[in-house]
């Protein structure tokens, strides 16, 4: 059965409301082993005891999958515990408010929605749970599924080492080392009827590399957002699906170091108007716009597969048989929204028949909010003052030079936007060559994350750069709580010390 399009995916707390909903989506992940779902007082024991604890991912609204934990005094725990000691208890008397581990005592996603990643969403979850409220770490009992095959041959520590090692496939296992998951111990005995693993499990631990010590007070939000950068190379690609491959190389690679976004460069799908090279340049272009509705599709699966909020650059799109340069923010809860070049080049017009945009807004994000302006735009501060007015803590700037003249402008114009209107801007740029191309011949870029000019800040106001003319990622962490601070008692105030008296920037409605 195919799945229906993916709208909307969220993390939320579980309710007792949930609970019908959640005892058919737990039969369902449990095929093998009936009767394994939770009980209605048990439900409501642990949302009484951890609300924060208990969580279900939902997509398009239903229920795809659960986590449920409890906080445990590791030292209490016995060594050789089993999991009816851990849960086995209705009122779960184990909790411990003031304990120093998150014990995970389920986490399942339902088959028909396996393959999205959502179970990388309900780890990242407990992570930042853990980090939050200053943890140690994370342990649970993790099922060997395919032990059943090989017991008769070898041990469960043999298992575990070929499994390591990819010699053995464990679904379960696999999964939870590719999430930083590490093995401690064997757990004999510890899931009554569990056959397929021989009623063994192996016990895993995540470390909280931020823990400092006990803790009552939790942080309610992380302000650090990390961004992921990719410097593209333009090079020759066989099609569409060639393109896309590298496009999810990068998305894998950037969302493997846990980024909260992932920005492409201006036009980075250029490559395919090598097929239309003898064509004139607006017949080629426009050809290349045939395929921004396939390339945004892909986009925003991936944005929910991979659970990451994608940039995607800019591309042409044809509206009412005028020509654009446009890009989408396709967001890691499934929705999408789209942005356009509100200053074209004289290039752009002349060659192509490029039409300018009229959209300047910024964008609600898991993260905050963000301002995009492509390339070009990022020359005109009239744009990013306007966003800054609206709260933008990130500009993100895609963009596409030929020549280091044409590179210098965009950057010093967006480390200008950074400090002026006291926000990070992050640039992303192509690199390489396109021979087959007409007027995209030569590339030139050093993508980079920029940074406002104060004492929380580096001195030099570039936090992050790429190696110029390189292929290559630029991963880097900024602090919004840092703008905050700045913004009150930063030893300039920009943005505040502006002569509204004298002079404004605002926006009017455009002519159509």
């Amino acid at each position: 059965m195919k799945m229906e399009k993916i709208e909307n995916v969220e993390l939320k707390y579980l309710t007792l409301e949930d609970f019908e909903e959640l005892k058919e989506a737990t039969e369902a992940a449990y095929l093998s082993m009936p009767n394994s779902y939770w009980k209605l007082d048990e439900i409501g024991k642990l949302i009484s005891l951890f609300p924060e604890g208990q969580i279900v991912i939902k997509v398009n609204g239903d229920i795809a999958g659960c986590a449920l934990s409890v906080i445990v005094d590791f030292n209490e725990i016995d060594d050789n515990h089993t999991y009816d000691d851990i849960a086995g208890d209705t009122s779960f008397k184990i909790h411990d408010e003031d304990g120093d581990t998150l014990y995970g005592i389920d986490v399942f996603i339902k088959p028909d929605y396996r393959g999205l990643r959502l179970g990388r969403r309900l780890y990242d979850y407990r992570k930042e749970l853990c980090e939050n409220l200053n943890l140690k770490g994370i342990v649970f009992g993790g099922r060997i599924p395919n032990y059943h095959k090989f017991s008769k041959d070898i041990s469960p520590l043999q298992y575990i080492e070929k499994v390591r090692s990819k010699e053995i496939h464990d679904p379960v296992l696999n999964f939870q080392l590719s999430n930083d998951f590490h093995p401690v111990r064997i757990l004999k005995g510890y899931l009554e009827g569990d056959d397929d693993s021989g009623e063994y499990a192996v016990l895993m631990e995540w470390d909280n590399v931020y823990y400092t010590k006990p803790s009552k007070k939790p942080s309610a939000n992380k302000s650090v957002v990390r961004l992921g950068l990719i410097q593209w190379q333009m090079r020759t690609y066989e099609g569409l699906e060639d393109l896309m491959h590298q496009a999810e190389y990068f998305i894998d690679t950037v969302a493997g170091y846990r980024s909260d976004f992932a920005l492409f460069p201006e036009f980075f799908n250029a490559p395919l108007m090598a097929a239309y090279n003898h064509m004139s340049e607006p017949e080629a272009i426009r050809e290349l716009a045939g395929f921004t509705d396939t390339i945004i599709e892909r986009f925003s699966e991936l944005s929910v597969s991979y659970n990451i909020n994608i940039i995607s650059g800019s591309m042409p799109e044809m509206i009412d048989g005028k020509l654009y340069n446009v890009g989408y923010l396709c967001k890691r809860d499934g929705s999408v929204e789209r942005f356009e070049k509100i200053h074209v080049t004289p290039d752009e017009a002349k060659v192509w028949g490029m039409q300018t945009g009229n959209i300047v807004k910024t964008f609600d994000t898991d993260c905050g909010k963000i301002g995009i302006l492509i390339c070009y735009d990022v020359e005109f501060p009239e744009l990013s003052r306007l966003l800054a007015e609206e709260g933008m803590d990130i500009l993100f700037v895609p963009f596409l030079t030929d020549t280091q003249n044409g590179y210098s402008r965009v950057k010093l114009c967006a480390q200008a936007r950074a400090v002026e209107n006291e926000c990070y801007v992050a640039i992303a740029g192509s690199v390489g060559n396109l021979p087959n191309v007409h007027n995209m011949d030569i590339q030139y870029a050093q993508s980079a994350v920029f940074t406002p000019c104060d004492f929380a800040f580096p001195s030099n106001g570039i936090k992050a750069e790429a190696t110029p003319n390189a292929e290559m990622i630029l991963v880097a962490d900024v602090d919004i709580d840092l703008l905050r601070e700045l913004h009150t008692f930063g030893s300039v105030h920009n943005l505040k010390d502006r002569r509204k008296d004298l002079y404004e920037v605002r926006k009017i409605s455009p002519h159509k």
